[in-house]
């Protein structure tokens, strides 16, 4: 028994099913450059590794050598892919209603949360989105046992990624932004902002009063045009 085509044969099968998971994980969370390169590499190896078993298929150990490459290679891929912790993760976190604690927080640590309202079986629940990197995903859980010890919360894979609080933070690659656009969106609210403040100089009160003011007028209007049709009706 050649015991050093057996290593060879098991370290083989290992590095193929190693880039097999890595390259299945990449091209579910959307790494369609990386993954390519990756496969072409794979089926290199597991036709090396294949035509080598193939030649002595009579002697059962060079396939329990083969099949144990295999398990160990999908133990090493899921191991490397979690280390790697590649892309972004979505964290919900479910509190009482009217605990303001972890949200305001978390967001004092640099997190951006966002806060909607569920209905539970014991009652109203405030629901936390947060949007992590995966590499900093264990520190985000640990930092929500700390606070909140009975929140209850699940995480998933985010995929795609695009605006929002952490537009400017994440991979170029994720996010297709005009330049062009945030230029011109820029420049339209710097005029704006301006335009407001020689308003406020002249007027002597502020836009947003401005706006109360009209709010205003428009619910007296149709208290007016209420009254009008009463009388039509009367009439």
């Amino acid at each position: 028994m050649d015991w050093s085509l057996l290593l060879q044969i098991f370290l083989i099968n290992l590095i193929y099913i190693m880039l097999n998971t890595i390259r299945t994980l990449l091209t579910m969370r959307g790494y369609q450059k990386i993954a390519p390169i990756i496969a072409v590499v794979e089926v290199t190896v597991y036709t090396l590794g294949l035509s080598m078993v193939m030649q002595y298929l009579s002697n059962p150990i060079y396939l329990i050598v083969y099949a144990l490459g295999f398990g160990v290679g999908i133990y090493c891929g899921m191991l490397i892919e979690t280390k790697l912790a590649l892309g972004y993760s979505v964290v919900e976190v479910y509190v009482q209603n009217d605990d303001h604690t972890l949200a305001n927080a978390l967001r004092e640590r640099g997190y951006g949360v966002t806060i909607q309202v569920g209905y539970g079986r014991d009652g109203d629940r405030l629901i936390l989105t947060i949007l992590t990197p995966r590499s900093n995903e264990i520190y985000l859980h640990r930092t929500i046992d700390e606070i909140d010890p009975k929140a209850f919360y699940l995480s998933y894979d985010a995929k795609y990624i695009h605006g929002g609080f952490w537009s400017k933070r994440v991979n170029p690659r994720l996010i297709k932004r005009s330049k062009a656009k945030d230029q011109q969106t820029d420049n339209i609210v710097v005029e704006e902002v301006e335009s407001r403040e020689e308003y406020v100089e002249e007027t002597g009160y502020s836009f947003e009063e401005e706006v109360k003011q009209e709010a205003q007028d428009t619910s007296f209007e149709q208290e007016l045009n209420q009254e009008s049709d009463k009388n039509s009706d009367k009439e």
